[in-house]
């Protein structure tokens, strides 16, 4: 007993040598500190995906964007524009992918291809007008069809007369036919504006020469002859040559030869092209025959006018009639409110004249949106004493937009008695355009959706 007494109790004393050190308490293991995609305030892998937008962290390549003198270096990781690009995938991991850690990039804008690896990051797209072009040839490029069909949609939003031969351009050599479409239909309804723009004298000579062959634009001869010696003297200066007579003529081209001269009135002619020194003394002789002498002289340039848009008239009443106690003008102001379900370009107004024979009225016309005027014109018509409607136009026609309000107002100063319309409608179909009506509280004169004055609507489509 004594013997295992001392056993047990030697096994309780048992110290660790000196030498040696006893094992660590265990304890729970820590982690490095989370990264920034990696936080609650991340919940998303698209979120988290997004930081690494333009990030050196871990980025396996970088590209050198722009023209050399204005080039910038961007981080990318291969995985994300490999996902979003088949160029990329093909680039990075196809038989022969890019084994250089630097790829350059000149033919692309620096600011478009951030766009571009933003979207392919966060699906995220920030498009700007100064960008948007540069944008949409990135994506074309890239082939990207959600940021291209976003670049077209944006284009398509912010078409006007300024820039509408410039997206023409451009969107034909993107082959965007939708595009080009939408800059036809504003090409030829404001033709004297998108021809007289600082973008038109940007186009390239194969553009000119279609816009020039166009039958129609809906403007006066002189005003295309008069753009196309604006873009020969820009394309000199573009080509670093003299605006002289034989420069101009060089870099037009067979292009001075679509100009339609000959539908010009004498009168416009010997105003505006005979005193140019763009044609020879040769042609200006020939010309002037061909509009004064019985045996015409034979001509390099078009004979026929161009046929121009037929404008269409949206009538909003079922009939018309004259009472001697009503529809006066005593400086009033009458007024409709419509709205359209495509775009259109409205022209003008037609308006009822004097119920009391022949008489000449003052008119002002206006369009507006939300109380912002859009266009304004002060004329005179003259009736004929019918009840008939007389078009009064504005300077230019103005594009309207579908699905939104718009006031036309008129202000008459005349014979103070005429034809007003009854039955009116709050709807109207004319042609592919729907219109709708209704009252507007700047009319003061009486008119409204069932009657009064503004029986038409003188409009493009």
């Amino acid at each position: 007993r004594a013997s295992c007494r001392s056993s047990s109790s030697s096994r309780r004393r048992r110290r660790w040598p000196r030498s040696c050190t006893p094992p660590p308490a265990p304890t729970t293991p820590t982690c490095p500190p989370a990264p920034r995609w990696q936080t609650p305030r991340r919940p998303t892998r698209r979120c988290r995906n997004a930081l690494m937008f333009n990030n050196e962290l871990m980025a396996d390549v970088h590209f050198i964007v722009g023209p050399l003198g204005g080039s910038q270096k961007v981080p990318a990781h291969k995985y994300v524009l490999a996902v979003g690009s088949s160029v990329f995938c093909a680039m990075f991991y196809g038989d022969l992918a890019e084994e250089d850690s630097e790829i350059h990039i000149p033919d692309v804008e620096p600011a478009a291809f951030l766009i571009l690896l933003k979207y392919m990051y966060s699906d995220e797209i920030d498009l700007e007008a100064d960008t948007v072009l540069a944008t949409l040839y990135a994506a074309k490029k890239y082939i990207v069809p959600a940021l291209a069909k976003a670049c077209v949609t944006f284009l398509e939003t912010s078409l006007e007369a300024k820039n509408a031969c410039v997206l023409l351009s451009q969107s034909r050599l993107f082959e965007e036919p939708e595009l080009t479409q939408r800059c036809w239909e504003v090409i030829d309804a404001q033709a004297e504006l998108a021809l007289g723009s600082e973008g038109f004298c940007e186009i390239d000579l194969q553009t000119l020469e279609i816009i020039l062959r166009r039958e129609t634009l809906n403007t006066k001869e002189v005003v295309v002859f008069e753009a196309a010696m604006n873009w020969a003297a820009a394309e000199c200066k573009r080509q670093c040559l003299g605006p002289t007579t034989r420069n101009r003529r060089e870099v037009l081209g067979k292009a001075l030869f679509l100009v339609r001269i000959p539908s010009m009135t004498l009168e416009e002619f010997a105003d505006g092209a005979a005193q140019c020194d763009i044609l020879t003394l040769e042609e200006t002789h020939n010309l002037f025959l061909w509009y004064t002498a019985a045996k015409k002289p034979h001509l390099d340039f078009p004979l026929t006018a161009r046929q121009g848009l037929a404008p269409q008239r949206c009538h909003r009443f079922q009939s018309s009639a004259y009472r001697s106690n009503q529809w006066r003008y005593r400086g009033r102001c009458d007024s409709i409110q419509f709205a359209v379900d495509k775009r259109i370009f409205i022209a003008g107004l037609g308006l009822y004249g004097s119920s009391g024979g022949k008489a000449e009225y003052s008119a002002k016309i206006e369009l507006k949106r939300q109380g912002v005027t859009l266009a304004q014109n002060l004329t005179k018509f003259v009736s004929d004493g019918s009840s008939s409607t007389f078009p009064v136009g504005f300077e230019h026609p103005v594009q309207v937009e579908q699905d939104a309000f718009y006031t036309v107002s008129v202000v008459l100063d005349g014979n103070e008695l005429s034809y007003f319309g009854q039955e009116g409608m709050t709807e109207v179909q004319c042609g592919k355009v729907t219109f709708q009506f209704q009252c507007s509280s700047d009319s003061t004169n009486g008119t409204g959706v069932q009657g009064g004055q503004i029986p038409e609507l003188v409009f493009y489509a």
